[in-house]
């Protein structure tokens, strides 16, 4: 306590299966490779991306486990997993998970905490109540768009970041007047703030953001590294490449994560484009043809900044 979250490139963990529908463990294992390899700075793993809505709970424990394993010390991990509806099970989920040793924080997701739609008042119980029953364990919040989006209002975030109940949010608010603000409100504390939106991650990390956490570090997080770095020393050209991650982000809207296993199995990790979320049937002669001109725009745009 606290936990201290490393800045830069965070991709959110994709879950490779076989062609049988089973887990691809050994995938998982080059893919974690593969982010250490590209400079991320960690990892969030049993997210979104990972399809947590579709894995069994067993199979959530044992994804991060192999993430743990493969990663080692080399780059830092957080964990989700949170989906379930009753105190209880979401208790069990939390408990679970934390028993894995290597795991640097639990991202809490933002609608489990207000499932009725019943505001602030209702929102700040319920985390207070899990934050003071596990006073040894780092949180975050990942305002995950699954099965609905709750945004953190930034009061909130001012008050756990400066009780150092949170080390981490995954900001998915896609508002950079609304980051900034909440920039201005965690200054000092433990508290980090990733954007996982492509379009304005780049005017969140000038304003003090400590990275990028989204779909798109899947595909060329070491462009978004280059650009995190070179910000203050090379500004012209890292306004350009924020450019290019811009318009390149377009591409989570098309079939995925079918198209970034795709992306993979051409260029990096080897493994089938299923998944369970998403029609991998769609991934048609169009679909790929885009991500087939997307590795040759990276490598393009690589070439240019000398990487």
């Amino acid at each position: 306590m606290a936990f201290t979250i490393a800045s830069g490139i965070w991709p959110v963990m994709i879950t490779p299966y076989h062609d049988d529908k089973t887990i691809d463990f050994q995938a998982i294992a080059r893919l974690c490779d593969w982010y250490v390899e590209k400079g991320c700075a960690g990892v969030f793993a049993v997210c979104q991306s990972s399809e947590m809505l579709y894995l069994t709970p067993q199979e959530k424990l044992d994804i991060a486990k192999a993430t743990v394993d493969a990663v080692g010390r080399r780059i830092q991990i957080v964990v989700s997993g949170h989906t379930a509806d009753d105190k209880p099970s979401q208790f069990r989920e939390l408990e679970n998970m934390m028993r894995i040793p290597g795991i640097g924080a639990y991202v809490l997701v933002s609608n489990r905490l207000d499932q009725d739609h019943e505001g602030e008042v209702a929102f700040e119980a319920n985390a207070r109540e899990i934050f003071e029953r596990y006073p040894e364990i780092d949180f975050g919040i990942y305002e995950c768009p699954s099965p609905w989006k709750r945004l953190v209002s930034t009061e909130f975030l001012r008050k756990a970041g400066k009780e150092g109940r949170m080390v981490f949010l995954k900001d998915t608010c896609c508002d950079y007047e609304l980051i900034r603000e909440r920039l201005n409100a965690v200054e000092g504390t433990a508290l980090k703030i990733f954007n996982a939106n492509a379009q304005s991650w780049y005017d969140s990390v000038l304003h003090g953001a400590q990275g990028y956490c989204g779909v798109m570090a899947n595909f060329h997080p070491e462009i978004y590294k280059w650009v995190y770095d070179h910000r203050n020393s090379d500004p012209e050209r890292a306004q350009m490449a924020a450019h290019f991650l811009t318009m390149a982000g377009m591409i989570e809207m098309r079939i995925y994560p079918c198209n970034c296993k795709y992306h993979q199995k051409l260029e990096d990790v080897p493994m089938s484009v299923y998944a369970r979320s998403a029609d991998m049937a769609k991934l048609d002669k169009n679909a790929r043809g885009e991500v087939e001109a997307l590795i040759a725009m990276e490598k393009y745009v690589r070439k240019q900044l000398g990487i």
